[in-house]
């Protein structure tokens, strides 16, 4: 018979939410477990958010050396080592799981390693990773389970056995030919480095743009600067069938307007979407209804279905961003302490760390259009932002929207070198009800980026853009 034990918060998955939650009521005196299958802090910071990143700004330096002349430094070959630059990242990813267990052992919280499932109602059977099982029950439960990476049904895509991102940021040697399907957010974060340490590399997308939440003049900007740096982009074509298996050859064919094409590569990336953790725990038999997507389903207090029993981060279908899934936490644990805060209404930023960053909060005009919001339009160069001249970074725009009918701040889009930093400016701006005219008369620091939001402003917005409504 499994060894139980009993606690008062019981914690299954030990991502952003789940992980700040624990420490934190522990830190309170309540006993806490945390049941974690493999990730000590879940993904971001083993397989996702900063391991990208580091990886992502190694592309960046190896970039910056080939312009060396244009700087007037020695102009010669760089040589990337892709050892050396997994290492680096592994370093960074053990240091930041030591800092985990150091939390865990200051706040009191237990973690327990091993695959949990829902065997009852506020009761977790884990399959634990030395052997054995054990039963955790709590007074309250809460999920953290967060989501992987989809492999779409196209024909001889998973027989391929093709890379995500786990995989790739794993990857000890430059691909030959790095085939991406996908031009998201992910695809397009991960195909830019592969270039830049000498991957030949090709982003195959199905819509008609890549980005294609965004604005068509940010997918045009991405474009013109992926093409500059030869990466090639299939937009608008539709994935047919694979063969062969990445690591060695695959021949990816496609459907496009100019009819059927083949992409021969040697690695295959699958960046199309994410799918929840959601299926085969148990958790249809504990109460824990699921959406039509495989999502948890929650109110704005993120509650489940189950009494006593509620979910956070990416697997509740929240906006899937770690900054997003901490607010989560926040929301679950001032409910728990007497709070009223709620999903509702939140101002969700977010960043593309390609090059050129992609920054925005708010609402974009694909958006306002469909919303039948009318609005106003502020948008300058990244070259008028005179910081970009010293650093020989002027590709991109700064864009926003302004109601029509006073100066509210509808949203901000930033294309361009530090554009996540930026969209936290204009974010502080909107959480205050501040008026464009506030940034527009602010004295801001010379040169800097920041700056470059007193010359946006200053463009007095265009005449009013009319809603898709009276358009119509």
């Amino acid at each position: 018979m499994p060894a139980s034990q009993s606690c008062d918060i019981l914690v299954l998955g030990s991502g952003e939410s789940g992980k700040y939650l624990a420490w934190t009521m522990a830190k309170s005196g309540l006993r806490v477990v945390v049941i974690e299958r493999a990730l000590i802090g879940g993904s971001c910071p083993n397989v996702a958010c900063l391991p990208s990143k580091n990886i992502i700004y190694s592309g960046h330096v190896a970039a910056l050396a080939r312009r060396g002349a244009e700087f007037g430094l020695p102009d010669g070959p760089a040589r990337v080592d892709m050892g050396a630059v997994r290492e680096r990242k592994r370093r960074m990813v053990q240091d930041l799981i030591e800092v985990h267990r150091r939390n865990y052992a200051a706040s009191g919280a237990a973690l327990v390693m091993g695959e949990g499932r829902l065997v009852a109602p506020r009761s977790i059977e884990v399959a634990l990773r030395e052997g054995g099982t054990q039963v955790c029950s709590g007074e309250r439960v809460f999920l953290n389970l967060g989501t992987h990476a989809a492999i779409p049904a196209v024909p001889g895509l998973a027989e391929s056995q093709p890379l995500t991102h786990v995989e790739a940021l794993e990857l000890g040697v430059v691909p030959e030919h790095l085939i991406v399907l996908g031009g998201g957010y992910v695809g397009l974060e991960m195909a830019q480095p592969w270039r830049r340490f000498g991957s030949r590399v090709t982003v195959i997308e199905q819509g008609p743009q890549i980005a294609g939440h965004e604005d068509p003049d940010v997918a045009q900007a991405i474009t013109e600067r992926f093409e500059a740096e030869g990466i090639e982009i299939l937009a608008g074509v539709k994935p047919e069938r694979v063969d062969g298996r990445s690591g060695d050859r695959v021949d990816f064919h496609v459907q496009g307007p100019a009819g059927p094409q083949r992409i021969s590569g040697s690695h295959l990336l699958v960046a199309a979407g994410r799918t929840p953790n959601t299926r085969g725990i148990g958790l249809e038999e504990a109460g824990i209804a699921l959406d039509a997507r495989g999502y948890v389903r929650v109110n704005e207090r993120l509650e489940t279905t189950a009494r006593g029993v509620w979910a956070m981060g990416d697997c509740a279908g929240s906006p899937q961003f770690t900054h997003v899934a901490f607010d989560d936490f926040r929301i679950v644990h001032a409910n728990l302490t007497g709070g009223k805060r709620t999903t509702q209404g939140r101002v969700v930023p977010y960043c593309m760390f390609t090059d050129p960053e992609l920054g925005r909060v708010g609402l974009d005009e694909t958006q306002a259009r469909k919303a039948g919001v009318a609005y106003r339009v502020a948008k300058i160069p990244m070259a008028a932002v005179l910081r970009t001249r010293t650093l020989s970074e002027p590709h991109g725009f700064l864009k926003a929207l302004v109601a029509v009918d006073s100066d509210q701040l509808l949203g901000f889009t930033a294309v361009g070198v530090g554009a996540g930093e930026l969209v936290a400016v204009v974010q502080t701006a909107m959480l205050a009800g501040l008026p464009y005219t506030a940034l527009r008369d602010s004295v801001l620091t010379h040169p800097t980026m920041a700056e470059g939001l007193t010359v946006l402003f200053a463009a007095a917005p265009t005449p009013p853009v009319a809603d898709s409504r009276k358009r119509a």
